[in-house]
């Protein structure tokens, strides 16, 4: 399957990757990482329990992502962690786990009519973990704007938004992600650098990532578009780029991240650090796509997969931006 580089998101984040001024991205490293990275396993994560129930997997993948930012603290450096047992979970893993807690015990956060009326004190008795969770009172606040939208267009269920256009992702102006972030300005990912609107949607994307992901493999939900999905942007896919030496950092945005210095959302470095997070990996894909037989190729989203489970619980120091976009 070949990259889209038509799509709204990357061909956005090209325009800005040719101004680049706090970074470099270095060809030959990718060339260099998909020497040993092709000869990897790339699986998509399938449950089938979820296909039991595939209208309750959908309804929590989407409210899970419009929870899914901001886990570590901004004054410390410290995830977000829950210990259960002998496993310990951290960040979204650590929010996936909790939200399920919640559900599991008679708390029906899918519903549109719970979430707009959640308070703080809900929210922090389900989120009790080693440190209390970043960002909680915006959290709240998304979580009521979104239910409450859904109550008064969609009786309250993801489903009915999901079932109202095509599965695709864009399809003029009424696909899942063109529909998602016109209507639910949550979700609605993106920054104005140097005279141009760039596109991330990292929440929208990931969304139907893990919707497709799980539920491709039968006949209830698939993606007719996947080519079109990019990474997303966040705070560990730099990381591991940046370990890779496929993305350097000039000194001085060196020096912020490993002080913890704060990258104000909206800024060129913080614009720059998620553009090479999206471009990067887009070329890396296809590096990688030209050392495997046609039919084990991948998509940017597996990839995606790959760095992030392998750096999400690094000790090393990425950039910290107060958002609640990613």
């Amino acid at each position: 399957m070949k990259i889209n580089w038509d799509s709204e998101v990357l061909s956005s984040v090209s325009k800005a990757i040719h101004q680049l001024e706090h970074l470099s991205i270095d060809l030959d490293s990718i060339e260099n990482t998909a020497d040993w990275l092709a000869y990897e396993e790339f699986s998509i994560q399938q449950n089938n329990q979820v296909r039991k129930n595939p209208e309750d997997f959908i309804r929590a993948t989407l409210f899970m992502n419009t929870l899914n930012f901001a886990f570590t603290d901004f004054q410390t450096s410290i995830k977000y962690e829950v210990k259960r047992g002998s496993e310990l979970l951290s960040d979204s893993e650590a929010m996936y786990f909790q939200v399920n807690e919640a559900v599991d015990s008679g708390n029906n956060l899918f519903d549109g009519k719970v979430m707009a009326t959640l308070t703080l004190e809900q929210l922090e008795n389900i989120f009790a973990g080693n440190i209390e969770m970043p960002m909680l009172k915006e959290r709240v606040e998304i979580l009521n704007d979104v239910g409450q939208k859904l109550v008064d267009d969609y009786e309250g269920d993801w489903l009915n938004f999901i079932n109202n256009g095509p599965k695709k992702l864009y399809a003029n102006g009424e696909g899942l992600i063109e529909r998602l972030v016109d209507e639910f300005p949550r979700f609605n990912d993106s920054s104005e650098y140097k005279g141009n609107t760039v596109k991330f949607y990292k929440l929208a994307q990931l969304a139907f990532w893990g919707i497709h992901g799980e539920l491709s493999g039968s006949n209830y939900f698939k993606i007719e578009d996947m080519h079109s999905m990019t990474a997303f942007a966040d705070y560990i896919v730099p990381v591991a780029l940046n370990v890779m030496k496929i993305t350097t950092y000039t000194p001085e945005l060196d020096k912020k991240i490993r002080d913890g210095e704060m990258i104000e959302r909206d800024s060129e470095e913080e614009i720059e650090i998620r553009s090479a997070s999206i471009y990067a990996t887009a070329i890396l894909t296809e590096k990688v796509n030209e050392r495997r037989p046609e039919d084990k190729s991948i998509i940017i989203p597996q990839l995606d997969y790959r760095l992030w489970k392998n750096y999400h619980a690094t000790h090393h120091p990425h950039h910290l931006t107060y958002t609640t976009m990613y």
